[in-house]
């Protein structure tokens, strides 16, 4: 039972802290810009916390397994002047891309000191200094990113199988697995970078998707209709739920 609860507590916390500063960067940037938040959540589901502050909510709600920042004028037409579609294209970018972009850097940074602080491996000329332990953690933390390039080229080449891939489920089964501090944090660090680069895939629904359509709008220099977006977000949607359900199925076949 304690096995149990100790489990649980690493999964929530990594689930959650890494769905708290993907969208603390959504909320940071878009404040930065003067863009009206109207809530910040962390999780989905029934809201179990809440706090309302001078111009944002804050919640946490029942289910751990994402989060949002709901920005006036993002998925409505609005007349409010700090809206989400009255900003510059180059602000909605940057509120988009601040998500992804937390999670990238805080899990190459983690993992560069990992490997500087306890997984050097130096080279035979080489001593224990300060100057060798940035290289050689410069040096395995590019290895690691060419690593996460690999994997995303193999799944669209399809060098990965679909029924490889692995959801919330293998995530949290694997999590569960960690012995150690320094096990458990590496896998923190991998995990946030991956959460990072698969958000930015163009792909409706997600940040990724979101970028393309202001890729669009820089292009034909003027906006997508609201509705036009909401079909194609719809749609992304649709498709993401149904790509979940496939992968937390091959997990559950996998592990149990």
């Amino acid at each position: 039972m304690i096995n149990f609860i100790v489990n649980a507590i690493k999964i929530v916390f990594l689930l959650g802290f890494l769905i708290i500063i993907h969208e603390g960067g959504h909320f940071l940037i878009a404040k930065l810009c003067k863009v009206k938040v109207n809530e910040f959540s962390i999780g989905f589901g029934k809201t179990i916390w809440q706090k309302q502050g001078k111009e944002t909510k804050y919640s946490i709600r029942l289910i751990p397994l994402g989060g949002y920042v709901s920005m006036e004028g993002e998925d409505e037409e609005s007349d409010d002047a700090n809206s989400f579609q009255k900003a510059s294209v180059w602000k909605r970018m940057a509120i988009v891309l601040a998500g992804a972009t937390v999670n990238i850097i805080f899990g190459l940074l983690v993992y560069f000191i990992l490997v500087a602080t306890v997984g050097i491996e130096f080279a035979d000329p080489a001593k224990d200094t300060i100057w060798n332990r940035i290289y050689y953690g410069a040096k395995g933390t590019g290895n690691f990113i060419i690593g996460i390039g690999e994997s995303i080229k193999m799944l669209f080449t399809g060098g990965v199988a679909a029924d490889q891939m692995v959801g919330i489920v293998g995530i949290s089964d694997i999590v569960s697995k960690t012995s150690g501090f320094i096990d458990y944090i590496s896998l923190l660090a991998v995990i946030s970078v991956s959460l990072g680069v698969t958000n930015l895939l163009p792909i409706p629904a997600l940040d990724g998707g979101k970028i393309l359509i202001l890729l669009i709008e820089i292009i034909r220099r003027k906006p997508m209709k609201l509705e036009t977006e909401a079909k194609i977000q719809l749609i992304g949607f649709s498709i993401l739920i149904a790509i979940s359900l496939f992968v937390t199925y091959n997990d559950i076949m996998r592990i149990f």
